[in-house]
């Protein structure tokens, strides 16, 4: 679970707001290729397909995430124990395989003192663990847009995994293809994962895991309103500068558990890997050359991470309180070289745009966190649970500058941070099917090394932005959890108060620059239920309210101030879901399900938002069983009554090309034949 990792989470126990959602759940009538698919059904969980694989899904929870320009902030994504986040506290979901995913985990808020740098929570991954009888499946997808995704995967043991010398093993691949619902946004995606374990003894296993991800997307880039409104397609920046990203990942990682003695257990995971990026820019010819100390329009990425997690689980019992305690020592490290180029080359007076030029950057960046932590959990009586940690995070920055011209000094600079991070909670069983649960915790994110990038996007001021702090938040959150026959009903009422936010100041010409806001406050609402009745019916539905907003007021350099009271933007005040599902084993299934998302600021102004909408799905398809084969297949239509919407929006977007475009009606039919070894 969350709180002891990898035990196999409560949803009802835990005392914090958190959602579990299984993979079959993932995979069941969808297109396989987007988390957002299938997460809607999650309180605080705001998470939308921008419709543009170079910029990866748009994440948040709880607001945390919202600014996010692309891959995931505020918010640490973890898979297999292995973090999809970076010791900055960027993150991706790219390599993340829904065709081997065993469930996800969702922990809302920061009460866990075994993850840092996030204030938002945890997006927790576990792949399947293969296990008897062997099986073999083959899927296919083909929907709007020339969409297909095809996947193959195999999982087996050759034991029950109690004997020394029983093997386990899932291995998963996979291929997407799209010409995209925008111009310019064609996409291919090649994604492999693979878990093998082994049991070395009657005590101890070892886990090796592996995964690469190779993507080529076109970016089409974000649209002014007017743009959105005559032609929501189109992507004139795009086709003009030829925007685009390529990336390739691979990581390993390895793991070993021991059971030192029947009350300690021991798990050591580490992990090696890395990732190559190049994007494109649409920026314009005159304002690359506008400065010397200006990174060019091409960015070029070369990034090697690693890290060890070291822990230690102590279960024991002090007269008739049984207690758990949880120790480690998280040690995490990125090597980034980083180089910009000129987006154009001129040839024989002619200048061709979307071509990498001459070079305007280059840098090494080294950043690294060590943490060391604690946590325990005491059933002080059968109705009372006292759960507590703390985290000591040290977050190191350093950068050299490589790129040192006329006009463009030497930007070299460090920078370290430490903070504390205390949570508690108290949990009361007032039933055995209905628990309530005080907790209250701090979070922490420093910035990013791509928020440090930049000082100003003219370029004038070069170096770090070293000036920017890390922000810090206290969440307090009463919550309740009960179980109504086969369903769980949950509410958690919060607040969380925060300290220096970390917001864009602008974005503008393919370059964020951030500042800190001073205060800001969110607070809200989130109702979820996961019910299932007569048999063969599944109900879920969600509903969050969240109110963010700015306490202060808050002025950059320029003189230009955000009033107190506005809206944080990026982030929906409300949000609802609901679906209903007939899923029997075999035959005919079918569901539909119901998104609302309230209207969203682009801007610290408020005076430029994204409309409100609702959109409806259905679903319908057919299993067939046969001895040892068997067959799914379904056919859905998304956006049932062709809503016109924006599905996400660039955060201050400097030119006001705030908008990005979701598809209107689109249909997609898919299936997957496996094959099971008796």
């Amino acid at each position: 679970m969350v709180i002891k990792q990898r035990s196999g989470l409560s949803e009802l126990d835990t005392p914090a707001a958190v959602s579990v959602v299984s993979g079959q759940a993932l995979r069941s009538n969808t297109a396989q290729v987007n988390l957002s698919e299938a997460l809607g059904s999650v309180p605080g969980l705001q998470i939308q397909n921008r419709q543009n694989y170079a910029q990866d899904l748009q994440l948040s929870v709880r607001g945390f995430g919202s600014r996010s320009m692309y891959g995931v902030r505020g918010v640490r994504v973890y898979v297999d124990g292995i973090p999809a986040t970076m010791p900055d506290g960027q993150g991706q979901t790219s390599n993340i395989d829904i065709n081997s995913i065993d469930k996800v985990e969702v922990l809302r808020g920061p009460y866990s003192a075994l993850y840092g740098n996030a204030s938002g929570g945890v997006v927790n991954i576990d792949t399947e663990t293969g296990s008897q009888p062997t099986t073999l499946s083959a899927g296919t997808y083909y929907g709007s847009y020339g969409s297909w995704r095809n996947s193959v995967k195999a999982s087996g043991s050759t034991g029950d995994g109690t004997h020394a010398g029983d093997v386990n093993y899932t291995i998963s691949g996979s291929r997407f293809t799209t010409r995209g619902f925008r111009d310019h946004s064609g996409t291919q995606k090649n994604l492999g994962n693979g878990k093998l374990g082994v049991r070395l003894d009657d005590v101890s296993t070892l886990t090796l895991m592996f995964n690469s991800v190779s993507v080529d997307a076109n970016d089409p880039g974000g649209l002014t309103r007017s743009e959105w409104k005559d032609a929501p397609r189109q992507s004139p920046r795009g086709d003009t500068f030829n925007t685009r990203k390529s990336l390739d990942q691979t990581q390993v990682g390895l793991r070993y558990q021991r059971d030192m003695s029947e009350n300690d257990k021991l798990t050591l995971t580490t992990w090696h890997g890395e990732r190559h990026t190049t994007q494109y820019q649409s920026i314009p010819v005159a304002v690359q050359t506008r400065s010397p100390a200006y990174p060019g329009g091409v960015i070029v990425l070369e990034r090697k991470y690693s890290g060890v997690d070291t822990r230690w689980k102590h279960d024991d019992q002090i007269g008739s309180v049984p207690f758990s305690i949880t120790g480690g020592l998280d040690y995490e490290t990125m090597t980034e070289r980083r180089q910009g180029f000129q987006n154009f080359v001129t040839e024989n007076g002619s200048t061709m745009l979307g071509e990498k030029g001459d070079l305007r950057r280059n840098e090494k960046n080294v950043m690294w966190n060590l943490d060391p932590y604690l946590q325990t959990s005491w059933n002080l009586t059968p109705k009372w649970t006292l759960d507590a940690g703390m985290r000591y995070s040290t977050v190191s920055f350093d950068s050299t500058d490589y790129y040192v011209t006329t006009g463009n000094g030497d930007d070299s600079g460090s920078k370290r941070y430490h903070k504390l991070l205390p949570m508690g909670s108290l949990n009361y069983a007032v039933t055995d099917a209905w628990n309530v649960y005080f907790s209250a915790g701090r979070g922490f994110e420093t910035p990013t090394i791509n928020e440090l990038s930049y000082r100003s996007i003219s370029g004038n001021e070069t170096g770090l932005n070293l000036g920017l702090k890390p922000s810090t938040s206290d969440t307090f959150e009463l919550g309740s959890k009960t179980r109504v026959g086969y369903g769980l009903l949950t509410a958690a009422l919060f607040q969380t108060n925060t300290d220096n936010e970390l917001v864009v100041a602008q974005s503008s010409n393919g370059r964020s620059v951030y500042k800190n806001a001073g205060k800001t406050r969110r607070r809200g609402l989130e109702l979820g239920l996961d019910q299932q009745f007569a048999e063969n019916w599944q109900m879920k539905m969600a509903w969050t309210l969240l109110d963010a907003t700015y306490r202060n007021e808050t002025c950059d350099d320029s003189g230009s101030c955000t009033p107190s009271g506005n809206r944080l933007p990026g982030i929906a005040r409300n949000m609802g879901y609901a679906s209903l599902g007939w899923v029997p084993e075999e035959g005919w299934h079918a569901g539909a399900e119901i998104r609302y998302m309230s209207s969203i600021q682009a801007n610290d102004e408020n005076d430029a938002k994204a409309p409100s909408y609702t959109v409806t799905s259905l679903n319908s398809g057919y299993r067939f069983n046969w001895d040892k084969w068997s067959l799914d297949t379904f056919a859905r239509v998304d956006n049932l009554f062709d809503k016109q919407y924006v599905g996400s929006v660039i955060v201050n977007e400097g030119n006001g090309r705030y908008y990005e475009p979701a598809p209107g009606r689109n249909y997609g039919i898919g299936a997957t034949l496996t094959y099971t070894f008796m």
